[in-house]
């Protein structure tokens, strides 16, 4: 099968020490070069996503939601009756006011219809980005537990821990079970089953704990969805 035809591997990433802390700001248009949005980043369409686009915060904005830590931020529009969550890379700045963001103008046109608007602010709990084969085929063979540099995804500077995935047909990963194979077993917890009573327990299907080569693996088959978490030297929940 052409690699071409493969849907890309979708990663996504969670950020243990996100918080609940939200801030109400107001979001310009901007047609500044650093903010444009690439081909990469394909606006609000989050399937697709291969690079997060980027926005301009305040300090005040980067302090209360502790961006210096991490850097990513979550803007949540409401257009009528629907919340529209598009998470960013903050660029901090010391130049504009204290509740302004900026991104880039076509972003906030095609998600809003407008060049300004109120949006609720927050570190982003989790976000997910698109890789292709080739870098799959970088990853394969780590397991369920294993910790993968963030650059091989774009994200400098971050480690990664892999807590799991499911493939194509929503068979989730199970870190008892060795290998990339499709297994029947008898569950009695997650993942695989999630059980309605105490002690109960189902045979189900899993895959192995394993990462596979996506050029062995039938597009029915291969894993779509790989669940990573931004390890830290200390896992300390911000409030």
């Amino acid at each position: 099968m052409p690699i071409e035809e493969r849907p890309p591997l979708r990663i996504v990433i969670s950020d243990p020490k996100a918080g609940k802390k939200t801030i109400k700001v107001k979001v310009k248009g901007s047609e500044e070069d650093e903010l444009k949005v690439t081909e990469e980043m394909k606006k609000t369409k989050e399937q697709e996503r291969r690079k997060l686009p980027k926005a301009k915060v305040s300090k005040k904005i980067a302090e209360e939601l502790h961006l210096d830590e991490i850097g990513f931020l979550t803007l949540s529009f409401k257009v009528e009756d629907k919340k529209i969550n598009i998470p960013f890379k903050a660029i901090i700045s010391d130049n504009i006011n204290d509740n302004d963001v900026f991104i880039a103008s076509e972003l906030i046109a095609e998600a809003t219809g407008s060049n300004e608007s109120e949006a609720i602010a927050f570190r982003t709990k989790a976000f997910q980005i698109a890789v292709p084969e080739d870098i799959v085929i970088r990853i394969s063979g780590l397991e369920i537990g294993d910790e993968i540099d963030g650059s091989i995804i774009g994200l400098d500077g971050i480690r990664l821990k892999i807590r799991g995935g499911s493939d194509a047909t929503g068979f989730p990963m199970h870190p008892g079970i060795p290998g990339a194979i499709r297994k029947k077993v008898l569950l009695s917890a997650p993942p695989g089953f999630h059980p309605h009573k105490k002690g109960l327990r189902k045979k189900k299907t899993v895959r192995g704990r394993m990462i596979p080569d996506p050029r062995a693996e039938r597009r029915k088959t291969a894993l779509a969805q790989l669940n990573v978490e931004i390890v830290y030297p200390e896992q300390k929940q911000m409030v």
